[in-house]
């Protein structure tokens, strides 16, 4: 549900590619002036053919050390930016919302109830989901007519603007797991349908929708 690291991968390769044709087009004319052979009918005095020059050696420089730059300024390590594809989690997050996940939340603590979370999906690991945590290990969860249970209480969603009338469990969560729902229960498949989410499949905390700008938000 999320662009994954090969997508994400051929976006730069795009970029760099992008950026080293450009700083051709503006290497080879600046030669070729310094050269004096091309174009032949334009003078140009020698402080503008140091300032094209510079100009020159910059885009260049650029194209080689742009993306390590941005990597220092963003580490990757700590934070990503991906793609949100679907409308299980609407209308908190919708399909194509560009969001930041925080990958370093839970290297020290755990989910919390209510944290939107990054998750590889238990049944195929290679993909991931965007989903909401509902319950956590210990916790008795049920669902009667659409109304979420927790220990025998309703749980406050104010995030709902639809609620399904299914009925599910109620059932314990294991120790060490998560009992995950999508904010859109009826286009949504979560713990309802492939069951909990082991701990070590917890990639990390969803901190912000930052596109679109109109939409923008913190969680």
């Amino acid at each position: 549900m999320l662009l994954d690291t090969i997508r994400r991968g051929r976006g730069w390769i795009r970029w760099q590619l992008l950026l080293h044709v450009a700083s051709v087009f503006v290497a080879v004319p600046v030669w070729l002036v310094r050269r004096r052979r091309w174009p032949a009918t334009i003078e140009i005095d020698r402080q503008r053919r140091r300032t094209l020059t510079a100009l020159a050696l910059v885009i260049v420089a650029a194209s080689f050390t742009l993306r390590p730059a941005l990597g220092r300024l963003v580490p990757t390590d700590r934070y990503q930016n991906a793609r949100y594809e679907g409308v299980s989690m609407s209308p908190t997050l919708n399909d194509q919302d560009r969001v930041i996940v925080n990958k370093r939340a839970y290297l020290a603590d755990d989910p919390s109830i209510g944290d939107i979370v990054m998750l590889r999906y238990p049944l195929n690991p290679e993909k991931t989901f965007v989903k909401r945590v509902i319950a956590s290990g210990g916790d008795t969860v049920e669902i009667a007519d659409g109304v979420v249970l927790r220990n025998g209480r309703a749980v406050d969603e104010p995030y709902l603007t639809y609620r399904s009338l299914d009925h599910w469990g109620p059932q314990i969560v294991p120790e060490g797991t998560y009992f995950v729902l999508g904010d859109r229960r009826d286009h949504s498949s979560d713990s309802r349908h492939w069951g909990f989410v082991p701990r070590k499949y917890m990639l990390g905390r969803v901190t912000a929708r930052w596109w679109p700008l109109s939409q923008r938000r913190r969680f």
